[in-house]
Order: C-alpha cells, then structure tokens, then sequence
C-alpha cells in the first residue's frame, strides 16, 4: 500500500513527489513515457525565478535526480484507469493507495490534415530542439503562434537555411522579446493570418501547401515543426474527475476533484497560465494538500 501514488513524471508531478518523500510518505509515480514533460525540449529555460538560464534537460533531469535520491519510486507504465476506492490499474497491474495526485500533463496538439502521421519523422517533427540538427543548412517551417513556435523557429534560425514561420492569425501570442528577435533574424520569412491545408512527399515531406483567404501557395521545405499547443488526455479518468469541453480537468479551488483523496495538477487541469512555475506551484500544493488530508 502506498501513501501517494503520482501518475504522470512531468515538473508537476515530480515537485508532489518531492514533496511528499520529504514527508516521509511512500510514493509511487507512473509515468507512460520519459520524464520531464513538455519542459524536457525546451533549449533554454529563462522565467524560472532564480535560475538565470538552464536547458529543458537540465532542469528535468535535476529534478528527477533529487526524487530518485529521497527513494522516489518510478514505474513506466500506462494508468488506464483509477476507480474511486483509489486504486490504481495500469497496463501491467493494479495498485492500492491512499491518495492520488493526477499530474497527467498534455500532448502536442497535431494539425490533423491528411499525411501527417505519414511524414512523421520523415520532415514532420514536434520538436525542434529535438530534430533540428536534421536539417542543417536545410530549408524548414514552423507552425503556430506562441511561445514554443517562436523559440523554435528561434533555434532553427542558427541552424536551418531558411525558416517560415506560419501562424494563422496576424497577431502571435507569443511573448514580444522573443518576436522581436526572431523578426532581427535575416533567414526567417513569415506567414500570417495563413494555414497549412496540404502535406506533400514521396517517402519524405517535399512541400507544404499554405493557404491565405482563398490563395494557396506551395513552399518547398525539407521539415516542418508544428507548434501549435498541446492538449490533454484525460478521458479515462472521468469516472473520478469533471472534465471540461476542452479535456482538461475542472477542480474549483485548482486541486481538489469531486473525489475524496483525487487531486490535479500541473497543465492537465484548466487553468489561465500553463507555465513551468505554475507546474511546480501545482505539484507542491497538490502534495501538501494531500498529505494533510491523509
């Protein structure tokens, strides 16, 4: 029997983990792929208060290493499942507990046009810091219009040839110091208030089709990184948690769900602000909450 089980091993729910290990509960954290979350890709770090620039790695990689010291216990496996008794089933077992704490995080949000997945390594990548060395001195697209399209096509710029940037409103969201570097950059050709409407290769993208209004245009490119937000995959979990229109789940004071002993945390829930220092703000009150409540 654990004291807190933690699904999910982004900045969220590892800073719970933390929390809760250092209050000498015995935690249990699932995590479906590698740890760290969306954070894990991010070049450069430089809101977080304190720390004047760290990479993505760096800061997930640190944190997991401070879990693993206090005995923080890492399982890689699915939850496809949480009943209200809290028991935990995976796609290998089921585990018992006396608390949850939900920290699901989100996916990357895909543009679901024909060919996609198809080209999906083979010049369609979610990741720039990941792919981009792939297209050195090549031509490549970015798409979308906040923060993680602008400092991806950021990144490209000192490596790729040529950057579009693609973003279907006239406006980014995106922070201004970062729109006002990538419009200094001599290799960065933007698209606004345009769309990608077709994806077209052989065994590999060769062009992306843009349109604007009732135009098209073919650009030629070697890769396109799509940056146009994530999205939760919370619907397994519905039978424990409200969920919103938009998959995110509804908790009215941010931590408590309509089940004793279930929390959220992190960017799976809905909230205004989805950034790293709210992340970790969620973990350590989801866990402080919880351990009180035990």
């Amino acid at each position: 029997m654990y004291d807190i089980i933690i699904v999910g091993a982004g900045p969220a729910g590892l800073t719970a983990a933390l929390y809760a290990l250092r209050a000498n509960k015995k935690v249990l954290i699932f995590e479906a792929n590698s740890y760290g979350g969306q954070i894990l890709n991010a070049s450069k770090v430089e809101n977080y208060p304190g720390i004047l620039s760290i990479s993505g790695y760096e800061f997930s990689h640190t944190l997991y290493e401070q879990v693993k010291n206090l005995g923080g216990e890492i399982h890689y496996e699915t939850v496809i499942r949480v009943n209200e008794d809290k028991s935990v089933i995976t796609n290998e077992n089921t585990y018992n507990t006396k608390a949850v704490i939900l920290a699901t995080g989100s996916i990357h949000r895909k543009l679901n046009i024909e060919h996609e997945q198809d080209f999906l390594g083979k010049g369609i990548s979610y990741c720039a810091t990941c792919d981009g060395n792939f297209f050195k001195d090549k031509v490549v697209a970015v798409n979308g219009g906040g923060n993680s399209a602008l400092e991806d096509a950021l990144y490209l710029s000192s490596i790729a040839k040529k950057v579009y940037v693609i973003h279907r409103r006239e406006e980014f969201r995106g922070e201004a110091y970062l729109l006002d570097e990538l419009k200094s950059k001599s290799n960065v050709i933007f698209y606004l208030n345009s769309t990608i409407s077709s994806l077209v290769g052989n065994d590999c993208l060769e062009k992306i089709i843009v349109k604007k209004e009732n135009e098209e245009m073919e650009l030629l490119v070697d890769g396109l990184f799509i940056a146009i937000g994530q999205e939760p995959k919370n619907e397994c979990f519905s039978n424990v948690c409200d969920i919103n229109e938009k998959g995110y789940f509804l908790s009215s004071d941010g931590v408590h769900t309509k089940t004793k002993g279930i929390y959220v945390a992190g960017d799976a829930r809905e909230k205004n602000l989805r950034q790293l220092t709210t992340a970790v703000s969620d973990g350590s009150i989801a866990a402080t909450t919880a351990i009180r409540e035990l």
